[in-house]
């Protein structure tokens, strides 16, 4: 039959709380991801981010090939940046290494949801004035390695002035109208992602 392995996968996934406010989510007693930001509380179990936020999208932002040489010879590790997003305001980056490269994106997927944080969405264009949340409040840079990031607010209706691959870590994050101005070397896509990220912290004050 074949009802078998799926089923046995269900109960594989089945999600076990190891913190106080995993097992608070869990019981739908924390049921706002911006509550428990806003209440100072840090996320330790991925699992949560992932209940909060069903709408949560990944992007594989990158693989690299990671090698070291050691008494026993040279070892060969895969290193993987992804990015998340629910494309509505929040935002993470995260890298993780491994022997394959499946468990690498898994690595680097589970570290960007324990990092994401909120975006501030607003209109701070001078042309628009709309006052909805479609683009960025105000200018916002953000740097990482030799590359610098930076997103300035723009009208409803322009789109994202940016290269594909920028553009799609923006729409993760939920911004939808801005100019994006890049300095360094951008074809280092995981500084780029990481620059973007540190964007989006600076403009809380964050240090996460």
């Amino acid at each position: 039959m074949s009802s078998g392995p799926p089923r046995q996968r269900q109960e594989e996934q089945v999600w076990v709380p190891r913190t106080k406010l995993g097992t608070l989510v869990n019981d739908g007693k924390v049921t706002s991801l911006g509550d428990i930001f806003r209440s100072g509380q840090r996320v330790r179990e991925a699992e949560i981010v992932r209940k909060l936020l069903p709408e949560l999208r990944n992007e594989v932002v990158g693989v690299s090939v990671v090698q070291k040489q050691t008494d026993a010879g040279e070892l060969t590790r895969f290193m993987a940046v992804v990015a998340v997003g629910d494309g509505n305001g929040w935002f993470g980056v995260g890298k993780g290494k491994a022997m394959l490269t499946r468990e690498a994106i898994e690595k680097a997927t589970t570290a960007a949801l324990l990092k994401i944080i909120p975006v501030k969405l607003g209109c701070g264009s001078w042309e628009c004035g709309c006052g909805r949340p479609h683009s960025v409040p105000y200018k916002i840079r953000g740097k990482a390695g030799s590359v610098t990031v930076e997103i300035i607010p723009g009208p409803r209706a322009l789109g994202l002035v940016a290269g594909p691959a920028l553009k799609n870590l923006l729409q993760l994050a939920g911004v939808k109208d801005a100019w994006i101005r890049t300095f360094g070397s951008t074809n280092t896509m995981s500084s780029l992602a990481n620059a973007a990220y540190d964007a989006f912290r600076m403009s809380h004050g964050l240090n996460v």
